[in-house]
């Protein structure tokens, strides 16, 4: 009976070194039931609200097919105007535009923030859709977003978006990403007062007159001394919220953009992400306007802890593997698999193929951790990526272009 006690004491402190992995288990999972008990009684609004709508769309050196594809698309809402504000050197594009009856305003100044601020001094309708130059919508998208501003509270309103005819294993996965974000977090920020932390700039439906009020704010954006180039999306819905107005996710109203399918690409355009979601989230709950919206402070502190917490999954992973404890290292890869197609679920009901992407979908994942604290150690950088723009002595400027074509995400 001894040495079997013995036995036991001994398995049991074999696996104790696996506790702290357990516990923080425990605390990340209660992190997302928080999120997700809320996410799950979303429901779009259903009213028949309807108001003058205009489109504002950057161009700069965007595929001629799926630009020209989207501006079909837009035109097939019966919106009132569509912008194109299209930069001086994309010829392309110029004159795919002039094939369709839209305004065309031809900017010499780089960067997309110029551009935007550019298309809806033009408009003049009640609101104006900011949106992607290679995002296409679905015919009632117009129709769909129009219906949140019912409530004369809400100064923006965002979309649903998926990947735009996704082929191989990055651009599937970046569809896996979207869904999880739509049916989870921005769900859950809507219902918990309708504060939606960044309306993706693929889309995104704004008060025009909230946008003339917040312009040179939105212009003049620095962070520690330096001016941001990127990250407009989320300076526009902090300028909203911080102004007492709410922000609203209409997921009924569907578009699809493209994404890279090259690995260096994707972590060009996820390192810039990351970096701009730092500056805003730390900006903003350092100020006091974020409090006023608990549940969406704490999206904000539980996105950035788990950059951090993510990562220790693989690291004991890792030291299982050097104990040869493959017993363990079972058990774990198998939970990877199970809990994270029980955060994608929605995807997963609408592609069931996907299932067997998740173990790719788990590793992707790991590298985002990495990129983001990567992010967080150089915060101050501006540098477009997959553009050929940058800051330079506190002035966008054009950069040399590059010895390969990337895309303009």
């Amino acid at each position: 009976m001894s040495g079997l006690f013995d036995t036991t004491l001994l398995d049991f402190r074999y696996y104790l070194v696996y506790l702290p992995l357990g516990i923080l288990g425990l605390v990340r999972w209660a992190c997302w039931l928080v999120r997700r008990a809320p996410a799950a009684l979303y429901r779009s609004v259903t009213d028949d609200h309807s108001l003058p709508m205009s489109i504002v769309v950057p161009v700069y050196q965007e595929d001629p097919e799926i630009f020209a594809h989207a501006i079909e698309s837009w035109l097939a809402n019966g919106v009132d105007e569509v912008v194109l504000v299209i930069d001086v050197t994309d010829q392309a594009c110029q004159e795919i535009a002039a094939r369709y009856p839209v305004t065309v305003v031809v900017t010499d100044v780089p960067g997309k923030r110029d551009a935007l601020r550019k298309g809806w001094e033009v408009c003049s309708t009640d609101l104006v859709a900011l949106v992607d130059s290679d995002t296409i919508w679905a015919d009632d998208v117009a129709r769909e977003v129009c219906k949140p501003f019912a409530d004369p509270r809400i100064g923006g309103v965002g979309t649903r978006q998926n990947v735009y005819n996704p082929k191989g294993f990055l651009q599937r996965v970046n569809d896996m990403f979207l869904d999880y974000r739509y049916f989870d977090e921005n769900a859950a920020q809507t219902v918990m007062g309708r504060a939606v932390s960044c309306l993706s700039g693929r889309t995104a439906v704004y008060r025009r007159e909230l946008l003339l009020e917040i312009s040179d704010d939105f212009m003049a954006e620095t962070f520690m001394g330096v001016p941001c180039m990127s990250g407009d999306d989320k300076r526009l819905t902090t300028l909203i919220l911080e102004r007492g107005h709410l922000t609203y996710m209409q997921r009924s109203a569907r578009v699809w953009s493209t994404f890279p399918g090259t690995l260096r690409i994707f972590l060009k355009q996820r390192l810039r992400w990351a970096r701009n979601t730092w500056r805003s989230d730390l900006r903003a709950l350092s100020r006091r306007w974020v409090w006023r919206h608990p549940f969406l402070a704490f999206t904000m502190m539980d996105k950035g802890v788990s950059s951090f917490t993510l990562l220790f999954s693989p690291f004991f992973m890792t030291w299982a593997i050097i104990r040869e404890d493959w017993f363990f290292v079972a058990c774990l890869a198998g939970w990877w698999w199970v809990s994270r197609s029980m955060k994608i679920l929605p995807h997963l009901v609408r592609k069931p193929s996907s299932f067997f992407l998740v173990p790719g979908f788990v590793l992707v994942s790991f590298m985002m951790a990495v990129v983001k604290l990567c992010a967080l150690a150089t915060i101050r950088k501006q540098r477009w990526l997959t553009r050929q723009v940058s800051v330079e002595n506190g002035v966008v400027v054009r950069t040399a272009q590059p010895a390969e074509a990337e895309v303009a995400a």
